[in-house]
Order: C-alpha cells, then sequence, then structure tokens
C-alpha cells in the first residue's frame, strides 16, 4: 500500500450457531469494506448459506465451508488467507452474533492506517456505564483471564484480551504462523502471543459490551481444564524465545538465577515441612532459612524480569518510549 493510497478493507465473519444474527450483521457492515468473507465452520444451522443468500444482494460477500468444525481461530485463520488473496491492507474480524458494532470499524482501523499500530482490538472494560450489561460471571473471569494474558502474551498494556473485536494490517499478518496459532477458544490469546514475538503495536479501542439473547457455544469446563495449560506453555515458549533465543539480557540473567532458586527453596522448604508434620520435630532456623532465603531472592530476581518485560511491551517507534 503506497502512502496516501486508501487501503482495501476485508471484514472476517466466523460463523457457528449465529443464525438469528447473521443477515443483521452482514447488512450492518458499512460501504468502506471492499470484501466480506463468512466462514461457515461447519455450523449445524447451515450460516453459510444464508450468507450465500446475501451475497445475492452484495457482491462483496464471499463464503467459505468448512466440512469439520476447526472453531475460532481455525475459521479466522481461513479467513485471513482468503483475505489476502483477495489483496486485503487491512482484515477486520466481526463476530457473527451481533455483539460487535461495524459502525467502530472507521475508528478500530485508523491507528493501523496512521501506522502507529500494527494490530487493534476492543476493549469492554473503559465503559463503565456499558459495563453494566455484562454478566457478572464473564466480568470477573474476564478481570482475571486479563491479567494472565498480560503476562503471558507479553502486552501489559492490554485489558481485554479476550475481545473478538479486531484487525490486523497485512505487513504484519505476513510475519505471523499462521499454522502455529491456536485454532480454538485459545485463539484471541494465542495472537497476541505471536504478534508479541514479531514485536507488533497493540492499540486497543474503547468500546461498550453489548449482550443480548445469544448463546455461547464456549463450554466453560472445557475452558476451566485447558486454558490453564495453553497459557503456561505459551508463556514458556514467548519467555524461552524472546529472552533465550532473540536477546539474552539482564532479564534472562534474573530468570537463569531465579527460577531454580525459587525450585530448591520450595522443595527444600516443602520436603522439611512434611517430614515435621509426619514426627520429625520442629527444624533449626538455619534449615529454615536454608528454605526462606532462595525463595525471597527469587521472588526478587523474578520481579525484576517482570518489571523489564513490562517495559519492553511493543510500541510504536514514534510514541517516545523505549522499548
Amino acid at each position: 500500500m503506497s502512502l496516501g493510497q486508501y487501503p482495501k478493507l476485508g471484514v472476517v465473519i466466523p460463523c457457528y450457531r449465529v443464525v438469528p444474527y447473521l443477515e443483521g450483521v452482514l447488512a450492518s457492515i458499512p460501504a468502506m469494506v471492499d470484501h466480506i468473507i463468512v466462514v461457515d465452520d461447519a455450523c449445524p444451522d447451515t450460516s453459510g448459506l444464508i450468507a450465500q443468500r446475501a451475497a445475492e444482494r452484495d457482491k462483496r460477500i464471499t463464503v467459505l465451508f468448512h466440512e469439520q468444525n476447526q472453531g475460532v481461530g481455525g475459521a479466522m485463520i481461513s479467513g485471513y488467507r482468503k483475505a489476502m488473496a483477495l489483496g486485503c491492507d487491512i482484515i477486520v474480524k466481526v463476530d457473527g452474533d451481533g455483539q460487535m458494532n461495524p459502525d467502530l470499524i472507521p475508528a478500530l482501523i485508523a491507528p493501523l492506517m496512521r501506522g502507529s499500530a500494527d494490530y487493534a482490538k476492543g476493549n469492554r472494560f473503559r465503559e463503565l456505564e456499558a459495563l453494566s450489561q455484562m454478566p457478572k460471571i464473564r466480568l470477573f473471569g474476564n478481570s482475571v483471564l486479563s491479567f494472565l494474558v498480560k503476562a503471558v502474551s507479553g502486552y501489559w498494556n492490554v485489558m481485554d484480551p479476550t475481545n473478538g473485536f479486531t484487525a490486523i494490517h497485512r505487513r504484519c499478518l505476513d510475519k505471523l504462523n499462521l499454522d502455529g496459532i491456536s485454532r480454538d477458544f485459545f485463539f484471541e490469546s494465542d495472537m497476541l502471543v505471536h504478534l508479541n514475538l514479531v514485536d507488533a503495536a497493540v492499540h486497543e479501542l474503547p468500546m461498550k459490551a453489548r449482550y443480548g439473547d445469544e448463546a455461547s457455544s464456549l463450554k466453560i469446563g472445557k475452558v476451566v481444564r485447558e486454558f490453564p495449560f495453553k497459557l503456561i506453555r505459551r508463556l514458556i515458549k514467548r519467555v524461552f524465545l524472546k529472552y533465550f533465543v532473540y536477546d539474552f539480557n539482564m532479564a534472562s540473567v534474573y530468570i537463569l538465577a531465579g527460577v531454580p532458586m525459587l525450585m530448591f527453596g520450595l522443595i527444600f522448604g516443602g520436603i522439611h515441612w512434611v517430614d515435621s508434620i509426619l514426627g520429625g520435630g520442629p527444624k533449626t532456623a538455619g534449615t529454615i532459612m536454608l528454605a526462606a532465603l532462595p525463595v525471597i531472592l527469587a521472588f526478587q530476581m523474578l520481579l525484576q524480569a517482570i518489571q523489564i518485560d513490562i517495559h519492553r511491551t511493543p510500541r510504536p517507534p514514534n510514541d517516545g518510549q523505549g522499548r
């Protein structure tokens, strides 16, 4: 895209059990969008057929069908690839359940157009009045999850990591390993991890939370069982690549020293604690200090590593803050 040229804009809509809302979503996509890619992710209600009927009136619509359900990530990756094949410069994700306001697309893509961000996403936590519409259990869960994803992804400035209203520039998308991104409910969080690995600048757009009578296909039990392990694996991957492969700095030293010390202190202290409970009697002050001191030192080292990681949050080169 040359300077001053208006970008070709694409919208990807992953569809699974969104039949009551899809027609309205398609009708609300603004005229500035050049291509609308609807991905029927093996929807049992055949959302794609509704999109095909809409395509007879709106020639911007392209419909893709998955033979097997791949999850929101799989649908989005298919949509991204199709949008790139159609020559789109900026690609927006809009869910098919009507929770997102397509009128916000111009504001969402603005930082990408002026070069101050590579990826933009909505943030429902800036609109306090609208937050009252969010179910309380979802509000609590998102708050906890936000902190965990901050640590895992390295985007300490992002507050609403699971928000699916996103836009990405092709220059950034070309750098990502799409085959390595999670296909399931972990997609939005995993995208942030992969974006951090290519130092992509992320911008958040304040938006109102919109909730109606739509039913979520997300199984809470599956999330609780699988999400922690996915987060741990991605944290290890990001830290290893960012601090031991792509670079080596004081955070790397703190991690190398702090993690073994923490493990030693916890294991050594745990063994002696169990032994005292089982009848071994009280432990000496020296034994207690030998367990506690490594934990205290390790905690301080890991806090320093986190501080460095916060400072290294990817930012646009013209924001006046160093990495």
